[in-house]
């Protein structure tokens, strides 16, 4: 049975604000959660200080991949949402803005976050641009199966 591994994707990503991302660096791997949110072309947004692990290894290896899973109990299906892109460090601009009005309005932040992220000890806006999505579990298909969307960008 085939499905539309987009919408999915959108529905899913909307019920919760925490993912796991992990990096790598010298073939060390490493996983963290953040809160995110994310635009119309399903771009991811989070927001981390500079001197974080994954920040780092992001600044030398910015190829990163993660999941979106909501809670489940033993017993439950499992359904989750994966992804695989490239993490970039935004610098003061319309973008970073953008990451600003997504995370502001996602999170309900009513702090200035774009003038924390002016001092360079603050936290910094992060973009992941999201080569391939995956779905997994329950989503119109059979429970242990994952479906993969190429999305390059949104340039599908």
């Amino acid at each position: 049975m085939s499905i539309d591994v987009e919408s999915a994707v959108r529905e899913y990503i909307e019920k919760t604000v925490h993912m796991s991302l992990a990096t790598v660096s010298s073939d060390a791997p490493w996983v963290c959660e953040v809160h995110f949110a994310y635009d119309d072309n399903l771009n991811l947004y989070f927001r981390s200080l500079k001197s974080r692990r994954h920040s780092q290894e992001i600044a030398s290896n910015p190829k990163v991949a993660g999941n979106i899973i909501d809670k489940y109990g033993l017993g439950d299906p499992v359904v989750g949402v994966y992804f695989e892109g490239t993490a970039s460090l935004l610098e003061a601009d319309d973008e970073q803005n953008l990451a600003a009005d997504c995370l502001k309005k996602r999170l309900q932040i009513e702090d200035d976050i774009v003038a924390e992220a002016a001092d360079e000890t603050g936290h910094q806006f992060y973009k992941i641009t999201v080569a391939n999505w995956y779905v997994f579990g329950r989503f119109g298909g059979t429970s242990g199966q994952k479906h993969k969307l190429e999305w390059n960008g949104g340039n599908k």
